[in-house]
């Protein structure tokens, strides 16, 4: 999703996502969640081991030592800074970095792309690096930028880390654009288990499924219908806008149901109107009905005991703030309200009867996981 009216919209989140950062915390005694960790680096998605372990994937933050700098199509001038990345909450509740210095893009007001996601099987970390744009922007930033827009495989072993990169979907992107919207990619989410890797390219419009020993790609999913909203409340819109107004649908994430189906969320494109995001069920024999709608700003999906629990970053549209919530969505379709109030949520993973969720997601150094119980 690269457009000048993307870029404008971003604009205006940064702006109300600073002054969110300002906005006085609830009192520790009416909060209804515990916080498990914090000092992250705009967290993201997380997931849990099966020991238990949580790992948490972090963007990144400002550096002094930046390097490159390139214009972005969303953020304005970025540079490049190796503050990306994996922390580690155990299951003693001891909170580490395990992963650091993975390349992130950071802009002037502390937004950054680097590390989206993050599963750990056995002793490998897989993780999804953003980008937001084409091979071409990475080349401007130096060799160094190479990981992003790629999924990769982080090995950490006797206090060395050792990064390989799985599969390039910025380069696919950039060769195939199955969307047929224009090159740009942004792996945002990844799936691992013995015998599937999917990731969610959100910049592409598309779910993809990494294959055989050297990860090559194949398209599992691609959502390229517009998604049509009322024109964007901006002031002064060219001449000639649609009405309605075709937006992206911006998968963000997705996740395998108890009924072996594949759901994935969309956030929906600017102008980001509440109410128009879908959770999309995607059936063994590849078809897609709409699972839930009416949702809105959707980045992160779990399961728990046969119910789906989704994130929304924002509950009022991105342009009117980043106040998200968590919601709970039943086998109608139909969905309520778990714990709002959040300032940006993104992520969520679920461990007995316990809901962990990212918050500050836009906030280096403030970003946070909370704990909520379901039950």
């Amino acid at each position: 999703m690269t457009t000048a009216l993307h870029a404008r919209a971003c604009a205006a989140l940064t702006a109300v996502a600073l002054a969110a950062l300002v906005q006085p915390a609830l009192a520790a005694d009416d909060q209804p969640y515990t916080v498990v960790a914090s000092g992250l680096n705009s967290p993201r998605h997380l997931s849990f081991a099966r020991n238990g372990d949580l790992y948490i994937a972090e963007s990144g933050a400002p550096s002094a030592d930046a390097g490159a700098c390139a214009d972005h199509p969303e953020f304005g001038e970025v540079c490049l800074a190796h503050t990306s990345s994996i922390t580690l909450l155990d299951r003693t509740g001891r909170q580490s970095r395990p992963v650091t210095g993975l390349p992130a893009i950071v802009n002037a007001d502390g937004e950054a792309t680097g590390a989206s996601d993050v599963v750990a099987l056995g002793t490998t970390l897989t993780v999804a690096m953003g980008l937001g744009g084409t091979p071409e922007l990475r080349s401007l930033l130096g060799s160094d930028a190479d990981l992003l827009g790629t999924v990769v495989e982080v090995k950490t072993r006797g206090g060395r880390q050792r990064t390989s990169v799985l599969a390039d979907l910025a380069r696919y992107e950039a060769d195939r654009d199955p969307d047929a919207a224009g090159a740009d990619s942004n792996p945002v989410d990844v799936v691992r288990d013995r015998s599937h890797v999917l990731t969610v390219d959100a910049g592409g419009n598309s779910v993809l499924r990494l294959t055989g020993p050297r990860r090559g790609v194949r398209e599992f999913a691609v959502f390229d219908e517009p998604v049509l909203m009322d024109p964007p409340p901006i002031p002064g819109p060219p001449p000639g806008w649609p009405t309605p107004f075709p937006a992206q649908s911006v998968p963000t994430a997705v996740a395998q149901g108890p009924d072996g189906a594949w759901y994935v969320s969309e956030l929906t494109g600017f102008p980001f109107q509440p109410g128009k995001a879908t959770i999309w069920r995607i059936a063994r024999d590849g078809s897609r009905t709409a699972y839930a709608t009416g949702l809105t700003t959707v980045t992160d999906l779990a399961w728990d005991r046969g119910t789906l629990y989704a994130v929304q970053i924002s509950d009022a549209g991105l342009l009117s703030g980043v106040q998200g919530s968590l919601v709970r969505v039943d086998r109608s379709g139909a969905h309520q309200t778990v714990v709002g109030d959040l300032f940006a949520p993104y992520g969520v993973a679920i461990r007995r009867g316990q809901a962990y969720v990212t918050t500050g997601s836009v906030a280096p150094g403030a970003g946070q996981v909370i704990q909520v119980a379901l039950r």
